[in-house]
């Protein structure tokens, strides 16, 4: 059984976007979700389209919504980039930026994204971790308010869009030292060291591998030298890949599915002839899948070197 809370503080907060430091003078006797979020989690994206609805449809019945970003990442950490993916999302709430991870601690939070559901005296009444659970949430922010209507009708698009579960066969792989599962290329991945990988004449299904100059970070698999590609096979909809570059300069990139452009199955941040362009550090949608979805090879070359790649997720 849920015990509740008083919400904690927070004071922890590194900075604030739309709004002033809020404390508890500020929200006292409004109802309160908080949502922890990370800017590159699929799983947050795929939310978000309600928290911004939700956030619309009451605040001026007296909902408050705040989002709390701790970010995942090291780049996450740069409040610039925060900063871009609040307008990217048409976020107008306030943000609490949680660098320090002082807020996800005094929650005892372990979840992106994770909601809490506070009411007028400050107790936490629900929670909630992960996608999923939309119209029981609603139903929480309206009874805690104190009125009844219908759920607001809300519609994902892009990467917000929601995922295709019945196709969805291959798992969030991280690709850095430390969490790197299912990697293929000949030889064992060495950490901190330059090396040449290739890749394999086939490919496992969730299987993926390296081919040119690349070095294993902690967080990541850094290019060396231009030309360098990621493979991966994968079963779903949609394949998507956090990137960043250091220095942070335009990286073009071309995407293959099976060694063709991808034509329809382009995703939002590809071209139909494949082509691409890493900008900003954040989720990439490079496959949506436009007809029966199947088991294919996905192939990422970047043109240039510096490009950063962290995670593979699917939809």
């Amino acid at each position: 059984m849920f015990k509740r809370l008083h919400m904690p503080s927070l004071s922890g907060a590194t900075g604030w976007l739309n709004s002033e430091p809020l404390g508890p003078a500020e929200l006292l006797g409004r109802v309160v979700l908080v949502d922890f979020w990370t800017l590159t989690c699929i799983n947050w994206l795929r939310t978000e389209p309600y928290i911004r609805a939700w956030s619309q449809a009451y605040r001026d019945d007296g909902l408050v919504v705040i989002g709390v970003h701790t970010p995942e990442f090291s780049f996450e950490h740069e409040i610039d980039r925060v900063q871009k993916a609040t307008e990217d999302r048409g976020i107008d709430y306030p943000v609490a930026a949680d660098n320090d991870y002082e807020v996800w601690s005094a929650f005892d939070n372990h979840y992106w994204p994770a909601l809490y559901f506070v009411d007028r005296d400050g107790i936490i009444r629900d929670h909630h971790f992960g996608e999923g659970r939309y119209e029981n949430s609603e139903r929480v922010i309206q009874q805690l308010l104190g009125i009844d209507r219908e759920p607001v009708s809300v519609a994902g698009a892009g990467v917000e869009a929601d995922a295709d579960w019945d196709n969805l066969r291959t798992p969030e792989t991280y690709l850095g030292y430390t969490r790197a599962e299912h990697f293929a290329s000949p030889g064992a991945a060495e950490f901190g060291e330059r090396r040449t990988y290739e890749t394999p004449e086939r490919l496992d299904s969730n299987h993926w591998a390296l081919a040119g100059k690349w070095t294993f970070g902690r967080e990541n698999v850094v290019l060396d030298e231009a030309g360098g590609s990621i493979a991966f096979r994968f079963h779903a909809r949609d394949a998507h890949l956090v990137l960043s570059s250091e220095p942070r300069t335009p990286i073009p990139f071309r995407v293959r599915l099976d060694g063709e452009a991808p034509g329809r199955s382009h995703g939002v941040d590809v071209a139909e002839d494949g082509s691409g362009r890493l900008e900003d550090g954040r989720l990439y949608q490079l496959v949506r899948q436009s007809d029966k979805v199947r088991e294919q090879t996905l192939e990422i070359t970047f043109l240039e070197p510096g490009a950063e790649a962290y995670v593979f997720t699917f939809g």
